[in-house]
């Protein structure tokens, strides 16, 4: 069974036996898959910081048709996150980021759009951007890129700054006094939208809404 090696984003990780870990990562070309890292919780572990959340890594893994689990083997990091959760807004922004994409991803569906979407959001935060931009950015595209964008219902401000996610960079945008006071109404209906479509409550909402 040959090896396949996937650049790819850890969403997830769950306990699984003893020392061992379920990890949902999401790669650039097969999409959102779970699989099995032995001993990833044993001191000596060859994984490391590459299955921390939202890492960038590049994946080794084994793949059975018959299996829905892969095995993973390895993961060589090619972007730790670790700087980002010393900042108490930005870490809260990476749960949230992580827990929209685990449940709005459907399993094994290449989405490359969305890909680039966590890439270059995690690039504004690196480059020490706004989390109220990235937060809102990133909420407005996994919507659309879901397939479920409806029409907006929001205040006509929040509109015209939808309208400007939709056509510009994030790095891009107009310069604007970003704040939790910034589009709270887009926000709010874009949460809803989510939490309609995957029929759960977001745990990081809450948690946002608290910053």
């Amino acid at each position: 069974m040959p090896a396949r090696v996937s650049e790819a984003f850890v969403l997830r990780t769950f306990p699984f036996a003893e020392g061992d870990l379920i990890v949902s990562f999401f790669t650039r070309d097969q999409g959102k898959l779970r699989g099995v890292a032995k001993r990833a919780r044993k001191p000596k572990s060859n994984f490391g910081a590459g299955l921390e959340r939202l890492s960038q890594v590049r994946a080794t893994y084994y793949q059975k048709e018959t299996r829905e689990l892969v095995t993973l083997a390895s993961t060589e990091l090619i972007r730790s996150q670790f700087d980002l959760a010393s900042n108490f807004e930005a870490a809260v922004a990476l749960d949230y980021l992580s827990e929209v994409s685990e449940n709005l991803l459907p399993p094994a569906e290449a989405n490359e759009r969305f890909f680039r979407l966590l890439a270059v959001v995690l690039d504004h935060l690196h480059a020490a951007g706004e989390v109220w931009a990235a937060v809102t950015y990133f909420s407005l595209w996994a919507v659309r890129l879901s397939g479920f964008l409806p029409e907006l219902r929001v205040s006509q401000e929040s509109r015209a700054i939808a309208m400007e996610m939709l056509k510009t960079p994030i790095g891009q945008l107009e310069r604007r006094e970003w704040s939790k006071k910034t589009a709270p109404d887009l926000r709010r209906f874009l949460v809803r939208q989510m939490e309609e479509h995957v029929e759960r409550k977001l745990v990081t909402v809450p948690m946002l809404e608290a910053l």
